[in-house]
């Protein structure tokens, strides 16, 4: 079986300086880095943020872009642009799958591609997002059924804190909704991630309905790998949710808010908000399995029932997707204060309305909602 990696770099980091960030992000918005270092290598990787830590300044890491808004007035410090690659098999047998290191700089849709291409099942459904491989742990990332915590084995990270290299195994990344270890402070820069997948031509289970209706499938039905692929694409592309440079509903963060948690009490003070607005015969707010002994509700559900359709605020500069209420979106010149505005404005009228308070799945750099 072939693979590839690039563990040292041949060229020296690449530094620039006053270069706009907005370039580097698929919101397309974001004013200049002080300072911007491509790392091609895992050791140029390391040697820039210690640099940046030794003088004592802030430090911003970017891999894809795709979860970033920054601020207009850009980053007063060093952005480190992870840009590794490196697919390299470590293990394979039929039996016990295969085990793939991926360097965190990988286009993570092209490892997705590769594992279809290879007959490696398990990431099938995570076809068509956006960003880089080492994203993926930090966001514990996931759609139509799947999300990196099935598969991931280890995260070898950086550790800022204690200046040393350091591997997480799967348990330890305490992974939950849209979360992780790694999300919940700047301590840990991603290095690579190790997956664990199956070998085998078929897909995993389907075990999302709207994929399993496109693909003409039962629930739990399992399917060739590539048809798996392009049915998640197709309902990507319905939701303006695979990139398009000529398609501004594409310029986004994909889902800008996560799907709220909620307990027994909170979701009956929600159905009662739900029948006081929209009527006493209104049906009741979806809900479905949760952690920590709540459920879990749609976002977009509440979004739209709180009055913001699609295509709100068109013609823009910032407006919800016209494919799908949970994208903001840049129409074109919008500034990262338009798309945080609308942002504010959307989460607040759902909790005016029904006493639920959206969060931001994006990171914010210089501001905040």
């Amino acid at each position: 079986m072939s693979w590839r990696w690039t563990e040292q770099a041949t060229t020296r980091m690449r530094e620039e300086h006053g270069i706009p960030l907005a370039g580097l992000t698929t919101m397309h918005v974001g004013g200049p880095a002080a300072r911007l270092v491509t790392a091609e290598s895992t050791d140029e990787v390391v040697d820039a943020i210690r640099e940046v830590d030794d003088a004592d300044e802030p430090l911003l890491v970017v891999g894809g872009g795709s979860n970033l808004v920054v601020s207009d007035e850009g980053f007063a410090g060093t952005v480190v642009r992870i840009a590794t690659r490196g697919i390299r098999v470590e293990s394979s047998d039929r039996c016990g799958g295969v085990t793939v290191r991926v360097a965190a700089g990988e286009a993570w849709d092209d490892v997705v591609v590769r594992a279809v291409t290879e007959g490696w099942s398990g990431i099938e459904a995570l076809s068509g997002i956006p960003g880089a491989a080492g994203s993926t742990p930090v966001q514990n990332v996931g759609a139509y059924g799947q999300e990196v915590a099935q598969t991931i084995a280890q995260v070898r990270v950086w550790d800022r804190r204690e200046q040393q290299v350091r591997t997480f195994a799967n348990a330890d990344c305490r992974f939950t909704y849209r979360h992780s270890i790694f999300k919940s402070s700047s301590r840990f820069v991603v290095l690579d991630v190790v997956f664990q997948l199956a070998i085998s031509e078929l897909s995993t289970p389907i075990a999302y309905a709207d994929l399993a209706r496109g693909l003409g499938a039962e629930a739990g039905e399992r399917v060739p790998l590539g048809d798996a692929r392009e049915a998640v694409l197709a309902q990507r592309r319905r939701r303006g949710m695979v990139l398009d440079e000529d398609d501004h509903d594409t310029w986004s963060c994909g889902s800008f808010f996560t799907n709220p948690f909620l307990t027994d009490v909170e979701f009956a003070a929600l159905h009662d908000r739900v029948r006081e607005r929209l009527g006493a015969d209104s049906p009741a707010p979806p809900r479905f399995p949760g952690e920590g002994g709540k459920g879990k509700t749609s976002a977009a559900w509440l979004i739209e029932r709180a009055g913001f359709t699609k295509g709100y605020a068109m013609p823009g500069p910032a407006a919800l997707s016209t494919k799908h209420t949970l994208a903001i979106t840049n129409r074109g010149d919008a500034k990262a204060d338009d798309v945080v505005a609308l942002a504010r404005e959307v989460r607040d009228g759902v909790r005016d309305a029904f006493g639920v308070t959206l969060i931001n799945e994006p990171v914010l750099v210089g501001h905040t909602l």
